[in-house]
């Protein structure tokens, strides 16, 4: 009988996921959430090989929004209070650059960066067991949020934030980015339920709804589409950082606004990959 016993747990064993590999926290000073989908418990935090080398001198036209981040992040790392961020604005500014270039800076101070999916921040509870007993200092990151509806992960965001017994550690702040200040598509047809009483305007339920999460962030940071003079300083600086001189960016001036034509955005990304193809197409062979 014992051995039928060994044999029925020998293939639940099988059955059942592997359990999650342990974190190599020297590996690297960015992780992603990595998970089986059977549930945050079997999640794991992989570390990033290639992180981005960004640098925060490299981004243009930004520096009010830099310098409100960066404190904000000075605060967390000597561990002052400091709050979660949304950076919400115009696609292609620098919104999740500066992240990246503040990860670039800060990490030998401790500072350390986990990225994770939306669809996995239902997580979110798991992840923060993980780090909480961690010396390091921890930005969970959510490039390009948006939700469509009262997804799992929005529900669990919200209560991250603000709105459960249990919270994220002191050592973790979350930071997103996306292009909807509010995070969730608006209608036209949600207006009418806003009531008017006397001079005062009170907006209907779903729009409540969609602008509580938003406001459960204590920084917000708005970023604007870059006028052409902007647009020009930001294509000199990364040909200049490709090798190229004042004469080759005067050079690409008038390519480089049909480039932007063309896309239809004068946003930093733009000018950046703009650089590099005309770098790429113009400089001498190595």
């Amino acid at each position: 009988m014992s051995k039928e016993l060994e044999k029925i747990l020998a293939r639940l064993e099988e059955l059942l996921p592997p359990p999650p590999p342990p974190t190599d926290w020297t590996a690297s000073v960015a992780l992603r959430w990595r998970t089986t989908g059977r549930g945050g418990a079997t999640g794991w935090l992989q570390p990033v090989r290639h992180v981005h080398r960004i640098r925060l001198s490299d981004l243009r036209g930004i520096d009010r929004q830099i310098a409100r981040v960066e404190q904000n992040t000075l605060q967390f790392l000597e561990g002052r209070p400091a709050n979660n961020v949304l950076l919400t604005g115009a696609r292609g500014t620098g919104k999740s650059s500066i992240v990246k270039g503040l990860l670039n800076k800060y990490s030998r101070r401790g500072l350390r960066l986990i990225e994770v999916e939306k669809s996995d921040l239902v997580d979110l509870p798991y992840i923060v067991d993980r780090v909480a007993e961690r010396r390091e200092r921890f930005l969970l990151f959510c490039d390009d949020l948006s939700f469509h509806g009262a997804e799992e992960g929005y529900i669990a965001l919200k209560v991250a934030l603000d709105g459960s017994i249990s919270t994220t550690s002191e050592n973790m702040l979350i930071y997103a980015t996306s292009n909807r200040r509010h995070l969730m598509p608006e209608y036209m047809a949600e207006n009418l339920e806003t009531r008017y009483v006397g001079e005062e305007i009170h907006p209907g339920e779903t729009v409540e709804e969609k602008i509580s999460l938003s406001e459960r962030f204590g920084l917000w940071v708005t970023f604007y589409p870059f006028d052409q003079d902007e647009y020009l300083e930001i294509v000199a600086h990364w040909l200049k950082t490709f090798g190229c001189g004042a004469r080759e960016a005067q050079a690409a001036r008038e390519e480089s606004l049909q480039w932007s034509l063309q896309r239809g955005s004068r946003s930093g990304r733009v000018a950046y990959q703009f650089a590099r193809d005309w770098a790429g197409r113009h400089a001498k062979k190595k």
